[in-house]
């Protein structure tokens, strides 16, 4: 008895002393990113069965089994997957914002309306200068303000292909990190806290990969990860310790395209996917404004060329371009503009050609277009926005979800500490009386 006394309290204060260095290692990585507490799996250990006695108490102690690590991988997939997703709606809205603000900020719509109301007043006298040359600067600032607002969507599409592009690089950055991390678990032993410094790793590094793309997860039994971009059926970019390369294209128009390895892959979540849908919002609203631009043009030079100017000449165009980029006013005074109808007299005060002119302004409606096109960027912000918030929302839930389970709360690892000791002293204890019995036996005489 004796001795099954010293093995089974050796064993015990072995698996205690263990326990303490798990919760002490826990209290000190309380703050550390990414950490996911540890908890040590003890089973007993049962002797062999003694054929004389079938029936005696054969116990051996307790051992180590392995050390947990008190993660869920549900609610890690689910954390993910709403980053995701919160993440490709904050870029999206970002992107959005920039193009709201390319738009309003520039002042296109006064213009318009500043220039259709200057077109309307000449028709108190077409034969004064002031009113003229009023008309002909607010149409050049009318054209300025569309040049603007052009370069200022491009400028918001540099900024958001060059963020895309910083996207894919860290993707293909912390796909190569991911891959030597696999090949380290496939080499290391089982259940050993190495092992587990590595998964925390893995995690860590799976969760900033899923910020800046959709993906798909498969814990392979040694531990290691493979991951799919795009989607369970997209392209496969981290197989083991093989990493493929995700690429990046613009098309003329400023979309993007992705492929791994050459093969095409539809980003669905995702920071990078945000961007990418920003930039389908910005094409769409760069087409709307290039639309209303040569609407301008097209209206005010075709009214120009059925009646004269000031000095009865005929009519010659007003504007020039086919664009928000490239619009310009190219009359150099007001005497140009084509207020009376053709075979009128130099100085003519006839607004017959005027009048012609304002009702084909009016039918294109310039301000009403530019109108609808604010209104649509705006509602599509406000609508994102509300989308981003709710995401938000339940990526923050299913953090906190996780963090309740994985996270270290000190007070429970408190009571450890000294749950622990107690155990370590109490199988001290054991071994002491051991000791004693043998003591005892060695002096009877």
């Amino acid at each position: 008895m004796g001795a099954d006394l010293l093995s089974i309290g050796s064993s015990g204060a072995r698996v205690a002393r263990s326990a303490l260095d798990v919760t002490a290692n826990n209290i000190a990585n309380a703050s550390s990113e990414g950490y996911v507490r540890r908890s040590v799996a003890v089973s007993e250990v049962s002797g062999g069965t003694n054929p004389a006695a079938p029936t005696a108490i054969n116990l051996a102690g307790a051992r180590i089994t392995g050390i947990v690590r008190n993660a869920d991988a549900f609610r890690q997939s689910e954390v993910r997957r709403t980053g995701s997703d919160a993440a490709r709606a904050s870029a999206e809205v970002q992107g959005l914002e920039n193009v709201e603000s390319a738009l309003e900020q520039t002042g296109v719509y006064p213009s318009i309306v500043a220039f259709e109301g200057s077109i309307k007043q000449l028709l108190s006298d077409p034969t004064d200068g002031s009113l003229r040359a009023q008309a002909v600067e607010n149409g050049r600032t009318l054209a300025q303000t569309f040049n603007t607002a052009s370069q200022s969507l491009d400028a918001a599409a540099r900024g958001l292909q060059f963020e895309a592009q910083d996207g894919v690089n860290q993707v293909n950055r912390i796909a190569g990190e991911l891959g030597r991390v696999n090949l380290r678990l496939m080499r290391s032993a089982d259940t050993s806290s190495d092992q587990s410094g590595l998964l925390d790793q893995r995690d860590a590094l799976l969760q900033q990969l899923s910020d800046h793309a959709d993906i798909t997860t498969t814990i392979n039994a040694d531990k290691s990860v493979s991951v799919m971009l795009g989607g369970p059926t997209g392209a496969a970019l981290v197989s083991g310790a093989s990493v493929n390369t995700l690429a990046m294209t613009t098309a003329a128009n400023g979309t993007l395209s992705f492929t791994v390895n050459s093969q095409a892959t539809t980003l669905s979540s995702g920071a990078i996917a945000g961007k990418a849908q920003a930039l389908v919002e910005l094409g769409s609203a760069r087409t709307q404004l290039d639309t209303i631009a040569a609407g301008i043009v097209t209206t005010m030079n075709t009214a120009q060329s059925s009646g004269v100017d000031l000095a009865g000449n005929a009519g010659q165009p007003l504007f020039s371009g086919t664009s928000a980029a490239n619009i310009a006013m190219v009359a150099a005074n007001g005497s140009a503009i084509a207020t009376a109808p053709a075979g009128a007299a130099a100085g003519s005060r006839d607004v017959t050609n005027l009048d012609t002119m304002r009702s084909a302004l009016t039918a294109a409606d310039p301000a009403g277009a530019m109108d609808t096109l604010l209104f649509g960027v705006s509602s599509a912000v406000a609508g994102r926005t509300t989308t981003r918030d709710a995401l938000e929302s339940i990526s923050t839930s299913a953090r906190t979800a996780l963090a309740a389970q994985a996270g270290v709360n000190l007070d429970d690892e408190a009571v450890n500490l000294v749950r622990f000791q107690q155990a370590y002293q109490a199988s001290a204890r054991v071994m002491q009386v051991a000791s004693d019995i043998f003591d005892s036996i060695l002096a009877i005489r």
